[in-house]
This record gives structure tokens, sequence and C-alpha cells, in this order.
């Protein structure tokens, strides 16, 4: 039985949400930065850890002119 990469606790067939390789239990299945729930396919990975699209991937990772002042600007440091 395989191990959640979050919680390190085993994770159940019931359970299991598979992503990034990984069986995950559904509450850890979150993005690093915000927390946010999110669902297999539909987030972004960097160094294994799964992120939310917009903004955290966006803003820590993406091209420098992300946002430029608009309402969708995020600055995380």
């Amino acid at each position: 039985m395989p191990n959640c990469p979050k919680c390190t606790k085993p994770v159940y067939f019931a359970e299991r949400m598979t992503s990034l390789g990984k069986d995950w239990h559904r509450q850890c299945l979150r993005c690093e930065k915000c927390n946010k729930t999110l669902v297999p396919g539909s987030h972004a990975e960097h160094e294994g850890k799964p992120y939310c699209h917009n903004p955290c991937y966006g803003a820590l990772y993406g091209p420098g002119g992300f946002g430029r002042g608009g309402a969708e600007s995020h600055q995380y440091k």
C-alpha cells in the first residue's frame, strides 16, 4: 500500500487521488503556497510539489512579466 507524499500515512484505495505519479489523500493534495484544494490534472508541479496554476505557480515560477500591476498581479517572497 503506497504512502501519501504529504502526510506519509497509508493511502487506501477508496480515498486515493493519483497525481504527479503518486497516490495522495484527498485532503492532502493542496497547493504548497496557498493551501487550496487541488484536483488531479488541473494543477502545476515544481520539484514534485503541487501548486495551483493561478496565482501561485505563475507568480512563483512564471515569466517575470506576469500580471504587470493588474488585478491578477501577485508578489510572493
